[in-house]
């Protein structure tokens, strides 16, 4: 019998989920207040990031926590508010980012990284979306030897453990590959070879989208007002009617916290958030590869709509009101080393990741309710794996053997499930 099913959240976590569940023969409803790839999906740096074996660990050296203090850092920026809403979870990431804890965490969530560029590629296929790929890699270029040297025993140990490519580049290797960026700032960089970039990332959910509703999959744009159990299932309420299937996937990124709320669960999910503007190129000017200024903290990215510079993140409440501060600094250091012509967009585009405190997302089943699924938290990286939680969560709902041990990303492991 087909079973019904639906997905709350269309970025690229959810969309991804949509997708693989629909071709395993399910009738299934992807739901959100706006179209696919349109939320967090839309303005992140656009990288599928296999070189990311590492999850982003809470920095514990006095060095780092001094220089960030003064609030005035382009790659983390934080407001009171914020910092006292998320203190609870705050403080379990600096559990967690303690060196005996981050070396069990480094594996499972390695589990995962490692499976997203040959995932993507099955979605890729799918949606006939080839020409928004590139996979000449991208860099990571460093001012400081320090920060490279450590870096590269980093980038040995992820070749080494987990099949990670990369390369070392000299300044005037840089400037090769980049005739028009100021290579002279940077003592080198490295070059991840393996790990692939996307010109438009909305526009790639978007056509995983597509490749869903060809697969017999149904989109239903609205605002959700409530999600209910029933008796042989569950409910979305909208304001003019409502979906009912027999199981529900919540996808919902920064927004699953409401949802889990009003289902009585307490997971520390806290939001980072971060901002992004697009720059057309001053004259003949063109940057070729997304290109991350280490030391600085922001990331510049060739993309369809222009160069797309991104910060790092912003510690605050999800709704708190934006502010620009952290996107002017970025741009003013980037001016420096790329010749950024006028701004593209009318306003900086912000959004948040939706992060748990051991850095791994929650997937799988929920502890206290029947066909109530749960795929969210991915942090820095829901573009990136998407497709595999996908894979995951339709081997999990078919009652198969999953291609990576779950046990590490089960909602069990928090307190308040």
């Amino acid at each position: 019998m087909t079973r019904e099913t639906l997905v709350l959240g269309a970025g690229m976590v959810g969309t991804s989920i949509a997708y693989h569940l629909a071709q395993r023969g399910r009738s299934v409803t992807l739901v959100d207040r706006r179209a696919p790839g349109e939320e967090t999906s839309f303005g992140n740096a656009g990288i599928i990031q296999r070189e990311a074996v590492f999850p982003h660990a809470f920095p514990r050296d006095l060095g780092t926590l001094l220089r960030v203090l003064p609030n005035r850092s382009i790659d983390i920026r934080y407001r009171l508010k914020g910092m006292a809403a998320a203190a609870g979870p705050l403080f379990q990431y600096w559990r967690r980012s303690a060196p005996a804890s981050y070396r069990r965490i480094v594996p499972e969530y390695a589990s995962l990284i490692m499976r997203s560029t040959e995932e993507h590629q099955r979605l890729i296929e799918a949606a006939g979306a080839e020409a928004l790929i590139s996979k000449k890699g991208w860099f990571d270029a460093f001012r400081s030897q320090k920060h490279l040297e450590a870096f590269a025993g980093e980038a040995e140990e992820a070749a080494r453990r987990f099949g990670v490519g990369y390369r070392t580049l000299t300044p005037a290797e840089l400037k090769a590959q980049e005739p028009h960026l100021a290579a002279e700032a940077f003592v080198g960089a490295i070059e991840w070879t393996n790990s692939w970039t996307v010109l438009d990332p909305g526009g790639l959910v978007r056509a995983y989208a597509g490749a869903f509703e060809a697969a017999g999959g149904r989109f239903q744009r609205g605002e959700v007002r409530q999600v209910v159990k029933t008796a042989s299932g569950w409910r979305l309420d909208f304001a003019d009617g409502s979906l009912e299937a027999q199981e529900l996937v919540l996808a919902a990124g920064p927004w699953s916290g409401d949802w889990l709320r009003q289902l009585g669960y307490r997971l520390p999910l806290f939001p980072k958030r971060g901002y992004h503007m697009h720059y057309a190129g001053e004259g003949e000017a063109r940057l070729h590869h997304w290109l991350m200024d280490f030391d600085a903290g922001y990331l510049l990215a060739p993309m369809r709509a222009g160069v797309r510079l991104t910060t790092g993140a912003e510690l605050t409440t999800r709704d708190a009101p934006a502010r620009h501060e952290q996107l002017a600094a970025a741009e003013k250091v980037a001016r420096r080393l790329f010749p950024l012509g006028p701004r593209q967009d009318a306003a900086p585009w912000v959004g948040n990741r939706p992060c748990m405190p051991d850095m791994k997302p929650v997937i799988g089943e929920a502890p206290r309710h029947k066909g109530l699924w749960f795929a969210f938290g991915h942090g820095h990286q829901g573009f990136t794996l998407g497709p595999i939680t996908g894979r995951l969560v339709g081997e999990m709902m078919d009652g198969e053997e999953t291609a990576v041990p779950m046990a590490p990303f089960r909602a069990e492991r928090f307190a308040g499930v």
